[in-house]
C-alpha cells in the first residue's frame, strides 16, 4: 500500500519505518527542512534502538522516502497518517493546531479518495474537527471527493517502540464506514499473522482509549507512591507490599514501582488534557466552580461556618483548614464573602498556598501532618512527605 506519514517525530518516524519494513511504499512529510535533510543524509533526529538500521535498510530498498513537498505527499498515499505533535496548551488542553493544519493540507491538495488516520494523541472529538477541516477545503475548491477519517492511537513505549509496533498487543481502530475498516485491516494484516489483535470500535471510543490507558498507568504510579509514603510512616516495606499485591493477576506487577513519579513527553500532558476534556464536557467530578485568588491559585466555593480561631469549616464536615493570606485580605476579609473558600497549605518548594473547593467529610480528616518546612497539610494530601504524624486538638487549638 502507498502510505503518507505526516510528521517525522517519534511516532511518525517509527510508524513509517515499521510500515515500510513489511513492504509498504511510505513517503514521510515534514515541514522542518533540517529534519528532512538529516533523514535523507542517513541520520535520524531521535534515538530508538533498532530504528536507525531499519530506516537505512528501507531507504536502500526504496520503500521509505522523506520530503517537504506537501502536494507530492498528499498525492502519494491512499492512506494519510497524521502523526504530528499535540503539545499542551496554556489551559492544559491539547493544542490541535498542527493536526488541523495537516487536515487542511490534505483537503487542499487531494485529488482522489483518501483514508485519513489520526495517529496523534488527540482528545475526543478531534476526528470531527479533521473531517470538518478537510470538507471546508474541498468546499472552497468546489470539489467533492470521498474520504474517511479513522482514529488509530499508538501505544509505543520509549526504548521499545520498534518492537511494540512490530509485535503489538492490540491495534485499536475507530472507524465509521466499511471502506475505512477494510483499508485498515489490509494495512495491519502483516501484524496479525499469529492471532487477531485488531479491536474495532467507534471513533470517539478509540480516541478516549488512548487517554484512558495513559491515565490508568499514571494512576498506578501515583497510587504506589502514596502507598510508599504510608509505608514509611507505618514502618512497612513497600517493596514487599508491591510483591504482595502484584501477585494478584487482577493487578499485576507493571507500573507498581514507587519512585520519583511519572514524567516524560506523554503522561503529564495526557493527564492534563483528559482533565480538561472532562471540564469542558461538564463532568461533575472534575468541574469546580472556580473563582480568582490573589495568590494565583484556583479556588472553589463551598458554604462554610465561622470559627473563633479564624478558620473556615464546611458545614458538611468537621474539617478545619487555615486560609491563605490573599483570601483573608480580599474584599475586606474572608468572611465578607458569602461563600468563602477552604484553603489548605501544602508543602511545596516555596511553601505556597493551594485553595481547595472542599475537603472530604471524613472523620480521619481531623488528623494532620507536620512537615519539615513547618507547614501543614491534611493527611490525605498527595505531595506531603511527613516527618511526624500529628493530631490537632480542635478543642484546645494546638498540636
Amino acid at each position: 500500500m502507498k502510505i503518507t506519514m505526516i510528521g517525522t517525530g517519534y511516532v511518525g518516524l517509527v510508524t513509517g519505518a515499521c510500515f515500510a519494513e513489511v513492504g509498504n511504499d511510505v513517503l514521510c512529510l515534514d515541514v522542518d527542512a533540517e529534519k528532512i535533510r538529516i533523514l535523507n543524509d542517513g541520520g535520524i533526529p531521535i534515538f530508538e534502538p533498532g530504528l536507525k538500521e531499519m530506516v537505512a535498510r528501507n531507504r536502500a530498498a526504496g520503500r521509505i522516502r522523506f520530503t517537504t513537498d506537501v502536494a507530492a505527499a498528499v498525492a502519494h498515499g491512499e492512506i494519510q497518517v497524521i502523526a504530528v505533535g499535540t503539545p499542551p496548551d496554556e489551559d492544559g488542553s491539547a493544542d490541535l493546531k498542527y493536526v488541523t493544519a495537516a487536515a487542511r493540507d490534505i483537503g487542499r491538495h487531494m485529488t482522489a479518495p483518501k483514508v485519513v488516520v489520526d495517529k496523534s494523541t488527540v482528545p475526543v472529538g478531534t476526528a470531527d474537527r479533521v473531517k470538518d477541516a478537510i470538507a471546508a477545503e474541498l468546499a472552497a475548491r468546489s470539489t467533492t471527493i470521498e474520504f474517511s477519517v479513522v482514529s488509530n492511537p499508538e501505544f509505543l513505549k520509549e526504548g521499545a517502540a520498534v518492537d511494540d509496533f512490530m509485535k503489538p498487543d492490540r491495534v485499536v481502530i475507530g472507524a465509521s464506514d466499511d471502506r475505512a475498516r477494510a483499508a485498515m485491516r489490509t494495512l495491519y494484516a502483516p501484524f496479525q499473522r499469529n492471532h487477531e489483535r485488531m479491536i474495532f470500535m467507534d471513533i470517539r471510543s478509540a480516541e478516549l482509549t488512548k487517554y484512558a490507558a495513559n491515565a490508568m498507568l499514571a494512576t498506578r504510579i501515583s497510587f504506589m507512591n502514596e502507598i510508599a509514603n504510608l509505608a514509611e510512616c507505618l514502618g512497612a516495606d513497600v517493596e514487599l507490599v508491591r510483591q504482595g499485591i502484584g501477585s494478584d493477576p487482577r493487578i499485576g506487577y507493571h507500573f507498581l514501582y514507587a519512585g520519583c513519579g511519572y514524567g516524560g513527553s506523554c503522561f503529564p500532558k495526557d493527564v492534563q488534557a483528559l482533565q480538561r476534556t472532562a471540564l469542558e464536557h461538564g463532568h461533575c467530578s472534575a468541574r469546580p466552580a472556580r473563582r480568582a485568588c490573589l495568590s494565583g491559585y484556583s479556588m472553589r466555593s463551598k458554604p462554610s461556618t465561622k470559627t473563633r480561631s479564624g478558620f473556615s469549616r464546611p458545614r458538611s464536615s468537621s474539617v478545619s483548614a487555615q486560609t491563605c493570606p490573599a483570601c483573608v485580605s480580599r474584599s475586606g476579609g474572608l468572611h465578607s464573602n458569602p461563600t468563602p473558600t477552604i484553603c489548605v497549605r501544602r508543602r511545596r518548594a516555596n511553601l505556597s498556598w493551594t485553595c481547595w473547593a472542599e475537603a472530604p467529610p471524613l472523620p480521619y480528616m481531623t488528623r494532620w501532618r507536620c512537615t519539615r518546612q513547618g507547614g501543614f497539610s491534611p493527611m490525605t494530601t498527595a505531595s506531603v512527605m511527613p516527618t511526624t504524624r500529628c493530631t490537632r486538638s480542635r478543642a484546645r487549638k494546638r498540636w
